[in-house]
């Protein structure tokens, strides 16, 4: 008794390509086949996709978002409505965010603003990593990870949101994590001398001849550099599991691959704004829409961190979307009028992506000839799902949830904010031409993305305990 079976699509996991059927029951793949494994287990009542000439992958896991976020005096524009709609229609079929504590809060205050943000919104799967801001949080990772949130975020900058940590609650974390079975996540820049030169730059003189472009001046490749030399000690020191995220520089992959071939637990993710953008964009009237944190970098960077992909000193790539208006971006604006000058320190930092997550890396990776989608598929679905312990997602295997996309291959469209899930109304990727849309979209058997459209009628995503597995 079969509810779903996928038909004759060329069916691709991290390890192999082949032609079959895959037959679902209820929210779960029950079998992979050859074309015509499962006609007759078929019933009056069992869908059947015709995938045909089509590539079918595991649906996909961003491992980095920001949705509904409180952020520079404002909110990012994408709840998880409009996240999941996004997602989905862009093959990623579960989320991680990051639950940040409030003022006086608890990481449990904080898991539960999260979950009234997601639960009965969200279409795909989701869970979140516990943001431990205050020395306070440290006491409380063993009862996350008991709980099935055994991931934990640092940033070693943002003084003034109140959420950075300091080497010591560094290395304190690390040892909790090694101890309980945790990975910590870190946002790797240098705050003392991030700071230094942001105070050096910022006077009105200054802001109105450089405009947006102050924001890569004073954010030059040892900024970040030097914060993942300083985390990979730590992490070597108290052989607690380290996780960089969203690594932008050339520098930060070398760092990764020595620390690798010297037996340090470090992993590194990139994002996919920092595979295809680099700082030009900054040169533009609208530069400043492009203001993330780290910011793009240059055409070395991009070359080096493809190679990281390549050949594993990034082992995922995820989006870190934190969407803001067009509006909201232009919060930087100081005054009207001649003398008027845009302060880079206001801009709302961060990007939309996540209609285009897969479509970029299918894109520019696979169509291009850097890697296989074979690789596509470690980077964003099995690899994410391992290190983050999902472990029934991100393959297409017996017992695994049925998270599957789509892919038409024949099949390009040319990037338009308009036509996106997105509630933002601009696209850091307007106007490029990719492919690897979903053409179908399941979550745990349930169909939202059909014939490149949106289709799910209400939300079923659900919070996913998740347990790391053993180094």
């Amino acid at each position: 008794m079969l509810d779903t079976i996928i038909s004759g699509g060329t069916v691709h996991t991290a390890g192999a390509s082949f032609v079959g059927d895959i037959a679902i029951q209820g929210e779960t793949i029950v079998s992979v086949g050859a074309p015509g494994s499962f006609a007759r287990s078929a019933t009056p009542g069992t869908r059947t996709i015709d995938a045909r000439g089509m590539d079918v992958i595991p649906g996909c896991i961003d491992v980095h978002v920001h949705l509904a976020l409180p952020f520079c005096g404002t909110v990012s524009c994408d709840d998880f409505d409009s996240g999941s709609r996004a997602a989905a229609c862009g093959c990623v079929t579960s989320l991680i965010d990051f639950a940040i504590p409030g003022p006086g809060q608890s990481l449990a205050d904080a898991h539960n603003d999260w979950m009234s943000k997601a639960a009965g919104r969200s279409f795909v799967d989701f869970s979140w990593h516990m943001a431990t801001t205050k020395r306070e949080h440290l006491h409380e990772i063993p009862a996350c990870i008991e709980r099935g949130l055994p991931t934990f975020k640092q940033f070693m900058i943002y003084e003034s949101e109140g959420w950075n940590a300091d080497d010591a609650m560094m290395f304190e974390a690390l040892e909790l994590c090694r101890a309980h079975r945790g990975m910590m996540l870190v946002h790797a820049e240098s705050p003392r001398v991030l700071d230094l030169l942001i105070r050096r730059f910022h006077t009105p003189e200054l802001m109105r001849t450089f405009g947006a472009k102050l924001h890569p001046i004073t954010r030059p490749n040892f900024i970040e550099a030097e914060a993942i030399e300083r985390c990979i000690h730590w992490s070597a020191v108290t052989g607690g599991r380290l996780y960089v995220v969203h690594m932008s520089t050339g520098e930060g992959a070398d760092l990764i691959a020595a620390a690798h071939a010297r037996g340090v637990p470090v992993l590194a993710e990139t994002c996919a704004q920092y595979l295809c953008l680099d700082d030009r964009v900054f040169d533009g009237p609208e530069g400043h829409l492009f203001a993330c944190c780290p910011q793009v970098k240059k055409q070395s960077d991009i070359d080096r961190l493809w190679q990281g992909v390549q050949r594993g000193e990034v082992c995922i790539v995820s989006t870190d979307t934190c969407s803001f208006t067009r509006e909201q971006k232009g919060m930087w604006r100081q005054g009207d009028g001649p003398n008027s000058f845009g302060d880079w320190t206001k801009i709302p930092m961060g990007l939309p992506g996540l209609d285009t997550l897969v479509p970029l890396v299918y894109s520019l990776g696979v169509r291009q000839g850097r890697i296989s989608i074979n690789r596509l598929v470690d980077l964003c679905a099995t690899t994410p799902a391992r290190v983050m312990g999902l472990n029934r997602k991100g393959n297409i295997a017996p017992g695994f949830d049925a998270d599957l996309a789509i892919i038409d291959p024949a099949r390009t469209e040319e990037v338009d904010w308009r036509n996106l899930q997105s509630r933002c109304d601009w696209s850091p990727y307007q106007g490029m031409r990719l492919g690897g849309f979903a053409h179908t979209t399941l979550a745990r058997g349930r169909v939202l993305v059909s014939n490149h459209r949106f289709v799910a009628d209400a939300p079923h995503g659900r919070l996913v305990e998740r347990r790391l597995q053993p180094d």
